[in-house]
């Protein structure tokens, strides 16, 4: 069995997707989240850190889960129940969790946008929706617009359910930014930013009105399925640099 030091893996990753350039929530804590004996021999990608999905990463095999919404967004303490359920699983198992937020969300190439660009079929892309010092979505300019239930449909197509869309703005989307996730209460920077289209994960009710405010048109995809992609590309990159095997395990929020 090919074996490659966990350490090796996290550096590689580290590398690649530059954390410290990035302002993260206080909860996030990008990059190793749960240290193993220090091998990998096949690597488990995931949106989220929970119980069920470390189940089905040990019944894979995987002795390295990399997730973009890790193990700790807010105070862990007492260890007890469901909490204490995730820690004996992650020791009795040699299980390791690595983790990257935002840093997973903006990177040039293998962050959930561009990633998500790319499968719409968008190759020019430049950087968008910027939080503090760094960007963490992309954003595209057509040649010509691109009628919005044409676009609505392609991304239906490319995430297996059809979008909810706030027709805020004109029939056709011409300058289009994504960022991913839960960013629909953010209509007002992205219209800050000059797109007339906002693709994004999910947003409130009152976000409705706060499109038709800002001549926007918006596009929730579902914070879950808007952010399958960037794990799927580090966990490739990261295979592929180490000769490991990986996979993609598939548990859908419908969120």
């Amino acid at each position: 069995m090919h074996r490659v030091p966990l350490a090796d893996v996290v550096r590689h990753a580290d590398q690649l997707l530059k954390p410290q350039g990035f302002d993260d929530y206080d909860g996030a804590v990008n990059g190793l989240q749960f240290e193993n004996r220090g091998q990998v021999t096949r690597i488990a990608a995931a949106v989220d850190a929970t119980v069920p999905v470390v189940r089905q990463a040990i019944d894979a095999g995987a002795d390295l889960l990399i997730v973009h919404h890790g193990l700790f967004w807010g105070p862990n303490v007492p260890w007890t129940g469901r909490r204490a359920e995730m820690i004996r699983l992650l020791v009795e198992h040699d299980l390791a969790v690595y983790s990257q937020h935002l840093p997973l969300d903006g990177h040039p190439t293998l962050g959930n946008a561009a990633c998500l660009a790319r499968a719409l079929g968008f190759r020019k892309l430049r950087p968008f929706f910027a939080r503090k010092d760094a960007w963490i979505g992309v954003q595209t300019l057509l040649s010509k617009p691109l009628p919005l239930p044409e676009l609505a449909a392609r991304l239906g197509k490319v995430l297996g359910s059809a979008p909810k869309v706030l027709p805020g703005g004109t029939s056709g989307c011409r300058r289009i930014g994504i960022c991913t996730g839960g960013a629909g209460s953010e209509i007002p920077q992205a219209a800050r930013e000059g797109v007339d289209t906002f693709i994004t994960g999910e947003g409130p009710h009152w976000t409705f009105a706060l499109a038709e405010d800002h001549s926007l048109n918006v596009l929730y995809g579902g914070h879950y399925a808007t952010e399958t992609f960037g794990v799927k590309a580090l966990a490739a990159v990261c295979a592929r640099r180490f000769r490991l095997p990986w996979l993609f395990l598939d548990r859908p929020t419908g969120l």
